[in-house]
């Protein structure tokens, strides 16, 4: 879309709300912020952007980050204080007159409709995972978050899911219209390859990559390389963080062949790590679009994943699917006899089609121009009734 002469007089202001920040450390909003923001000048030099950020996660707090403005709260942006975080920078965001909010996530979602009626501000919120469906969302946590689900969606001018499954939920939960956009995964093969910490790996292992959390099916994937101990697995994640990981690195950490290492943050030594792996397995079971599965399809030919419609969606049915340990255990088999495999080039083909950052923020930048055009147009509808459209034109079937 190109720019008319008001835009050549004024910049679109763009907020962006509910990550802890940038330049981002870890997590799947933090690198989706920071490559909107490091890609911006180049995508939408027409867009001013301003970032709000946890001061927590920031003593050192630069004021600018690739040109895009940086705000500060005195608050931690997940856990307990992530609802005031959310709704203290809608606040501070729709009160400064920016033009467009982009929203990430539904903590403060309760916040929004407030913020629609006294603001003129476009409010453009990623709905992120269905989250209450975690198993760790039981009770009043679980109807709270579903009801910031539903005001997200029924709130805000226009909704984003990062997966065709998501939105497909959207749509059939609110009756409203819902953006596909997903994450990029190419970060991941920006750094050169540090192979610090291959040395102590054996040749020919598979490799999985998660928080060691049950809805990753992470015991499962223990209990099928247990018994093939001729199949050595990497597995990284924060075994420490609880009695769960805990438990399943006393019991399975003393076999040989299965390297339990705790998180590695480092992506130089993470893409050697990848780059030598025979294969990848995925566990992810709730969730959209997982970072994690869109960089290791950077990577991987081969890549295993646990049989639900998210990881469906995201491989588009190109992966080798399973939905229990028997199942695993006879995919790692037949990987191991070439009986069977991943089309040669496939998982790559769709990273490259769908999960480059540059194709991400695209998808984005044009929205938000859609939503200001709206909002110069005198246009106050939120979203659409029907049918979910994926920002790249395709119709979902």
């Amino acid at each position: 879309m190109g720019t008319s002469g008001s835009r050549s007089t004024r910049r679109l202001r763009l907020a962006i709300i509910g990550s802890v920040g940038v330049p981002g450390r870890y997590g799947g909003f933090e690198t989706l912020v920071e490559n909107l923001a490091t890609l911006a000048p180049g995508l939408a030099p027409d867009m001013e952007l301003t970032i709000y950020c946890s001061a927590r996660a920031y003593p050192q707090r630069a004021a600018s980050f690739h040109g895009a403005k940086l705000r500060y709260l005195p608050l931690n942006a997940n856990g307990a204080q992530s609802i005031p975080y959310d709704i203290l920078s809608l606040a501070w965001a729709v009160l400064s007159r920016v033009d467009v909010v982009l929203v990430l996530g539904v903590s403060g979602a309760v916040a929004i409709p407030l913020f629609r009626r006294l603001g003129g501000a476009r409010i453009v919120t990623n709905v992120d995972g269905i989250e209450w469906k975690r198993e760790k969302w039981r009770g009043l946590s679980r109807w709270i978050l579903r009801l910031s689900e539903r005001l997200a969606a029924r709130h805000s001018h226009a909704v984003i899911a990062d997966n065709d499954h998501i939105a497909a939920h959207i749509r059939e939960s609110y009756g409203v219209d819902c953006e596909t956009i997903a994450y990029g995964g190419d970060h991941a093969l920006a750094p050169e390859a540090d192979p610090a910490r291959l040395a102590d790996l054996p040749a020919g292992y598979a490799l999985s990559i998660c928080r060691i959390e049950p809805e990753n099916n992470v015991r499962m994937i223990l209990e099928a390389f247990a018994q093939r101990p001729g199949v050595p697995l990497v597995l990284i994640g924060n075994w420490a963080a609880s009695d769960y990981g805990r438990a399943l690195r006393d019991r399975f950490g003393t076999l040989r062949h299965l390297f339990l290492l705790d998180p590695i943050y480092d992506l130089g030594q993470l893409k050697a790590i990848r780059e030598q792996a025979r294969f990848y397995v995925h566990g992810h079971s709730a969730g959209g679009t997982n970072p994690s599965l869109v960089e290791a399809m950077q990577f991987h030919e081969d890549i295993l994943a646990f049989d639900c419609g998210f990881n469906r969606a995201t491989t588009e049915n190109g992966a080798l699917f399973f939905q229990n340990c028997d199942d695993l255990g006879a995919l790692i088999d037949a990987l191991r006899a070439g009986t069977r495999g991943c089309g040669a080039g496939a998982m790559k083909e769709i990273a490259d089609r769908r999960y480059a950052w540059s194709v991400v923020a695209q998808q984005y930048f044009r929205l938000v121009r859609r939503m200001w055009d709206e909002k110069r147009a005198g246009i106050t509808s939120g979203p659409q009734k029907g049918y979910p459209r994926r920002a790249d034109g395709i119709e979902k079937e």
